[in-house]
């Protein structure tokens, strides 16, 4: 096997190579994070997770899974909802839902690393902590709109104040 047959960490070379591409040639694929909607599992520049690809079988729900959205961006988000014929997703920093079908879903995450921490998603407090994410997602809604109220009306008495 040669060198380049053993990577493990998703570093594209200069032709690039997506991330369908690698996960076909390689099997998994590890890479750094990127972007804040799946905070707090995986922070921007600091955390990795693994993939592996999808397979025939259907995602369960629960499931982080990288997908290309309609705009041809890879996204990272869970699933929130298995329906007949696709997935209800959402980040866990995210509060808007989108819908995949099977055929959009590249990969499935398998482990992670959480501020330098190895985490596999067959572990009991990552099953946990999945679950925690979506029963206070009610909650977090209600927190992130009342949020965003209390500064509109702050930004319109600042304006109608300094007149």
């Amino acid at each position: 096997m040669s060198s380049e047959e053993k990577r493990t960490e998703y570093d594209p070379p200069l032709e690039s190579i997506s991330f369908e591409d690698y996960l076909s040639k390689y099997g998994s694929l590890t890479y750094r994070n990127r972007g804040v909607s799946m905070m707090p599992l995986l922070k921007q520049g600091r955390d990795l997770f693994t993939l592996v690809p999808k397979g025939a079988q259907r995602c369960e729900k629960y499931d982080v899974v990288l997908y290309k959205n309609r705009s041809g961006s890879y996204v990272l988000h869970r699933i929130i909802k298995v329906r007949e014929n696709d997935y209800v997703i959402r980040g866990d920093n995210t509060y808007h839902k989108e819908y995949q079908k099977d055929s959009d879903i590249i990969g499935v995450m398998s482990s992670f690393v959480h501020n330098g921490k190895t985490g596999h998603v067959d572990d009991f407090r990552y099953k946990l902590y999945s679950r925690a994410v979506q029963l206070t997602y009610p909650l977090r809604w209600m927190v992130f709109k009342c949020r965003g109220i209390a500064i509109a009306v702050l930004k319109r008495a600042k304006r109608v104040f300094s007149r």
